[in-house]
């Protein structure tokens, strides 16, 4: 074969984008090498009993009431393995995994069989909530990508009172409050009855019920009592102004430029009378009791638009101030078109069809598009434990203020003294205050603020 010919047969080459190559004589193909698909574990830790095994076996005709839900509900393995199915039907390699209180099981997911994400679902280790923070450290002790928000979030929204300081903080509207840790109420509270009492250290509506709002202001033995009660099981309780009015579950998502869901609202009109318009725990989580049939939701709220802005800015700037990512849920109580955030709930429940999900079905999205958005945002982030760059709360609200710098390294006296002497060949030496850093010298690095929380800080 001479030049010209050879020329003239590699111009018949035709080099697709697809990355499949046609010669047009032959008219061979060499196919696209597959894409590999992205691995996600989700990540959960359960021992023991499901207790929602045994509903199985109730017979509902038994109850002392008619149910209107039904009694058999997703057990929380089932809840997980319908992630992993979603996540499955959106293109993922998915599956679930039980941390079963077993560090050792966490180190080999993470070091052996690395996945590309882990959809972070766990709520406790060890039967303690604080440690959900820890295993969210892990992840970025190990700078894997992962869902729901980043240990301080965590940590911040687990204590009620320091998260409503955040909130007051960066003009967010929330009830007043007091945080008690002895048995005994100060004379001078401070708070405008109707007031509400729960947990100041739990989530999920654990210790709230049928008792927790109080309306007498003549009878303040009532509270007395009950503060002694709660201190004594929950070490710390939070009295807070009640707000007589609608209540709604409102969800964001999205880090650089979150997004609000249409909100639910909860319908308290079917309640057995003397039942407080609250979502006890009971009302959550239990289908053995009559409340937990007696609460409906409507989702989108029926809301007027300007008060539905309104709701958008508190929940938004609620949940950048206390530096949620991904996907949240909050809290809000709407009283005369004003809403109060109530709590701040990062990665909450996902089961299909309950508040944050139906809030995402009814923007469009369904339970595999949504969980998959969800693992988007995750890998869409920077998973670096120490960012040198503003927060988006930072950057969206000046007054948050700009990050602090950590110390600064300085040049060492003798370096500097043989430098001036024209020795530059020296061991010692450091970077100067205005050099750039270099990966490991230290120089952005600065301790987190503790959200442990003091008597005098909340």
């Amino acid at each position: 074969m001479d030049d010209h010919d050879a020329e003239g047969r590699l111009s018949d080459i035709d080099t697709r984008q697809d990355d499949t190559t046609v010669l047009s004589d032959e008219r061979e193909t060499v196919a696209p090498k597959k894409k590999r698909k992205t691995s996600v574990v989700v990540l959960y830790n359960h021992v023991g009993d499901d207790p929602y095994e045994k509903l199985k076996d109730v017979d509902p005709t038994r109850l002392e009431f008619k149910p209107e839900y039904p009694i058999k509900v997703s057990t929380i393995t089932e809840e997980y393995e319908d992630i992993v199915k979603a996540l499955r039907r959106a293109g993922y390699r998915a599956r679930a995994v039980n941390l079963n209180n077993d560090l050792k099981r966490l180190e080999r997911i993470l070091r052996r069989s690395r996945p590309d994400v882990v959809f972070n679902l766990v709520e406790f280790f060890h039967d303690n909530a604080e440690l959900e923070t820890a295993i969210a450290a892990v992840f970025d002790l190990y700078r894997i990508p992962y869902t729901g928000s980043p240990p301080f979030a965590l940590g911040l929204c687990l204590r009620k009172g320091i998260t409503k300081r955040v909130l007051q903080d960066h003009g967010v509207p929330t009830p007043k409050f007091k945080v008690l840790y002895e048995p005994k109420v100060p004379k001078r509270l401070g708070l405008k009855y109707p007031l509400i009492v729960k947990p100041a250290w739990e989530d999920a509506s654990a210790g709230v019920d049928k008792d927790s709002v109080l309306r007498d202001p003549e009878n303040p033995q009532a509270l007395t009592d009950l503060v002694a009660r709660m201190v004594k099981e929950y070490d710390a309780v939070m009295v807070e102004e009640f707000i007589e009015g609608r209540e709604l579950h409102v969800s964001v998502w999205g880090n650089d430029d979150p997004e609000m869901l249409p909100p639910v609202e909860f319908d308290f009109s079917k309640l057995p009378p003397g039942y407080p318009p609250i979502i006890s725990y009971a009302m959550k989580w239990n289908p053995l009791e009559e409340v937990y049939h007696r609460v409906d939701t409507i989702c989108p709220a029926p809301l007027d638009p300007k008060v539905l802005r309104r709701v958008e800015t508190a929940a938004i700037r609620a949940y950048e101030a206390t530096e949620c990512c991904d996907y949240a849920r909050l809290d809000i109580r709407l009283k005369d078109g004003k809403p109060y955030v109530l709590e701040v709930n990062p990665n909450p429940d996902l089961t299909e069809g309950v508040s944050f999900m139906d809030s995402a079905e009814k923007a469009g999205y369904t339970f595999s598009e949504a969980v998959a958005h969800i693992v988007e945002l995750a890998l869409e982030r920077k998973h670096d434990p120490l960012p040198a760059h503003p927060t988006h709360a930072e950057l969206r609200h000046p007054e948050v203020g700009p990050p602090r710098p950590g110390p600064q390294k300085t040049e060492d006296p003798v370096a500097k003294s043989l430098r001036e002497l024209g020795v530059s060949e020296y061991s010692g030496a450091q970077p100067a205050p205005d050099a750039p850093a270099t990966e490991g010298d230290g120089a952005s690095l600065e301790s987190p603020p503790s959200t442990e929380p003091s008597r005098e800080s909340t």
